[in-house]
């Protein structure tokens, strides 16, 4: 009997590969070539499933173009490419790798928002251009962080991890800002305040961003909000491109009007805006939020383990939109 058929989209750890092997007849892109929409089309045909990073767009001409794809298995916590409504309507699962990375990713968002409050990047391209000559009082000087306000705007799990951080290792006061308010225990546990998004932008002297990407979110931070923060404030952004218009923000840190901002995601990605590497005041990082082995592991091993659970017994680990399922 013919095992079924899977593609998985981008290199990935080969111990994975092989873990799906001993299952699945899998097409894989060790090489990690730029498959172009139509090729990703193209080699779907005949595939039950397919392993996606994230970069690969799920939509309803695609799902149209491939009628034999039963689920897509995302290795991200995040799923803005994937169309669940279409999906849904196709009778085609969706799964995501929620969970096994909220530390690792909060260790980064805290990592960059020290970064860019301490203008790490900043005074390291000034001490490699050979300009550091002498001891001043004000050389680089930049924000302090324990006792400030952190404001953060999406509460979900890696929210929450930041906001302990900020809490319990800093001493900071924490303001949040989520569609849904928390649970009293859950504040009390990140010593967090729930407020407006309005007076979160006044009183954040380090902005977060952790909330999902989707067309509500969209330019969630633009010219408008920054013009609300301190001039004293940072902004960093560890969620997903687009949910900052990245045009405004580098023109407000140009103009100073905000002092820093640190950024791993970027609309476009992997392209950035120009006006963004013109800026000294900014601190940039490839997407790498969750960038260790373990869990990148992890990340990889749940979404195979999706694909297995699901297309062996139908009993995903992480589904989307369950209703496929019924």
């Amino acid at each position: 009997m013919s095992k079924p058929a899977i593609l998985v989209a981008r290199a990935i750890f080969p111990q994975v590969i092989e873990k799906l092997q001993q299952h699945f007849e899998v097409e894989h892109n060790q090489a990690d070539a730029s498959w172009s929409r139509e090729e990703l089309i193209a080699r779907l045909q005949g595939k039950v499933g397919v392993f996606t990073t994230g970069s690969e767009r799920i939509d309803a001409a695609l799902l149209a173009a491939c009628p034999q794809l039963k689920i897509c298995a995302n290795m991200a916590v995040g799923f803005n490419n994937f169309d669940l409504a279409a999906m849904t309507a196709a009778g085609v699962l969706g799964t995501n790798a929620p969970d096994v990375l909220t530390e690792t990713t909060a260790d980064f968002g805290f990592a960059l928002l020290m970064a860019t409050a301490r203008r790490m990047t900043e005074s390291e391209h000034f001490l490699r251009a050979g300009q550091w000559t002498k001891w001043s009082y004000d050389l680089f000087a930049g924000a302090e962080v324990h006792g400030s306000t952190l404001a953060i705007l999406g509460m979900g799990r890696i929210g929450q991890g930041i906001a302990r951080r900020g809490a319990h290792g800093f001493g900071m006061k924490v303001l949040y800002h989520n569609r849904s308010r928390l649970a009293p225990q859950l504040e009390a546990e990140c010593k967090a305040r729930y407020v407006g998004k309005d007076e979160l932008l006044r009183e954040a002297d380090h902005l977060v961003l952790v909330l999902p990407y989707t067309a509500e979110s969209h330019h969630a931070i633009g010219a408008a909000e920054i013009a609300q923060m301190k001039p004293t404030a940072t902004l960093v952004n560890i969620a997903r491109g687009g949910i900052v218009d990245d045009a405004a923000l580098a023109q407000a840190l140009r103009e100073r009007r905000i002092a820093a901002a640190g950024l791993d995601v970027f609309e476009g990605e992997p392209k950035v805006h120009p006006d963004l590497l013109t800026v000294p005041n900014v601190v940039l990082t490839p997407h790498i939020a969750s960038a260790t082995i373990p869990t990148r592991m992890a990340m990889a091993n749940l979404a195979a383990d999706n694909l297995l659970g699901f297309l062996l017994q139908r009993k995903p680990l992480t589904p989307l939109n369950p209703e496929v399922l019924a």
